[in-house]
């Protein structure tokens, strides 16, 4: 069975004031014991005064069992694997940084085991001649990952590594060799094109639009249409109605600030045209990338909002089906007086 232990980064121990994820095993009298999920989880603690720089209430709000966070390398002891940490000195600053690089790292991880792991080979000596140069060239493997889906060649055929084999005179002899054999380079490539492929993201601004003159809808409508007139094959624009008097904008790309812009460019144009008609637009929430699940909520509460007001029609509907039950009343033969 392949080795799949081991660390994602190069060096075997986080350098001191270095801010890592952790994840809480178990906590004992005088800290907890902590996972380093960077480093093969090799153990760490924090002691109970480096969790809060408040003073500490109760130990179970602060911290547990199971919790992954960042924390602050205070001393690291090579030879007797020790590391202290501490929770309470990590910056908010520090803490986004070290999530947004773990998350990527993570990815990174996940793929090569997963490489590794189907063409049975250890994942340390993957890492050696593909992982950690291109984490060394790039400042994260990440980023290299990413280029890789358009161009594996450019980036995979400049690595190579030193092997050293006997030769006939039993002298040590060292080649150059290729770090991707043929079988890793392809199972490395249909693997980072499965997991990185860019996927396109949503962006959506929120409005209202009022128009109170004569044929008022229509000159809505074809501010609706300029708005849409401003998208472009990359970014198509669409705006529809949500509830009078809100309509959204949406589109899809897979470069976020050329989405931003360009929902921007659409209500420009569609102020302008309602404008000109004395009508008026107000940005409810500026064009902003919104996640899948901010957009099932969005399209649920438009349902939502469809079912009532179909709800209110159907009311209607039936008040004047009332109405109109009563029939015209002939006033000469009913006994009213018509004066």
């Amino acid at each position: 069975m392949p080795n799949l232990e081991c660390r994602m980064y190069e060096p075997r121990f986080p350098e001191v004031d270095a801010a890592v994820m952790i994840q809480v095993k178990h906590i004992a009298d005088m800290g907890a014991y902590v996972s380093l999920l960077e480093y093969n989880n090799i153990e760490g603690m924090i002691l109970f005064s480096e969790l809060s720089r408040r003073r500490i209430r109760s130990i179970s709000s602060l911290i547990k069992v199971g919790r992954q966070e960042p924390a602050i390398v205070l001393r690291v002891d090579r030879d007797k694997g020790y590391i202290d940490l501490s929770k309470r000195r990590v910056s908010e600053e520090e803490a986004h940084a070290c999530e947004d690089r773990y998350n990527k790292s993570k990815l990174v991880h996940s793929i090569m085991r997963h490489v590794a792991e189907t063409l049975g080979i250890d994942l340390e000596p993957l890492y050696q001649r593909i992982g950690w140069p291109l984490y060394r060239k790039y400042g994260h493997a990440f980023e290299a990952f990413k280029l890789i889906v358009a161009d594996p060649d450019a980036i995979l055929d400049t690595l190579t590594y030193e092997e050293k084999e006997t030769g006939h005179d039993s002298q040590e002899v060292t080649k150059v060799v290729p770090a991707a054999t043929p079988e890793v380079k392809d199972a490395l490539v249909k693997n980072i094109r499965r997991r990185m492929t860019p996927q396109p993201l949503k962006i959506r601004a929120d409005v209202e639009m009022k128009c109170f003159q004569f044929d008022g809808v229509l000159h809505i409508k074809q501010a609706m249409r300029k708005a849409e007139a401003a998208g472009n094959d990359n970014c198509p624009v669409k705006i529809k109605l949500v509830a009078p008097p809100l309509y959204v904008l949406t589109t899809q790309t897979l470069d976020k600030d050329q989405g931003i812009s360009v929902l921007a460019n659409a209500i420009k144009a569609c102020t302008a045209e309602i404008e000109k008609h004395k009508g008026k637009l107000i940005v409810k929430e500026a064009p902003r990338a919104v996640s899948e699940r901010e957009d099932k909520l969005f399209n649920e509460h438009i349902e939502t909002l469809n079912e009532q007001n179909a709800e209110v029609d159907g009311d209607n509907d039936s008040e004047e089906e009332e109405d109109t039950g009563m029939g015209d009343i002939d006033l000469t033969n009913s006994g009213v007086n018509a004066d």
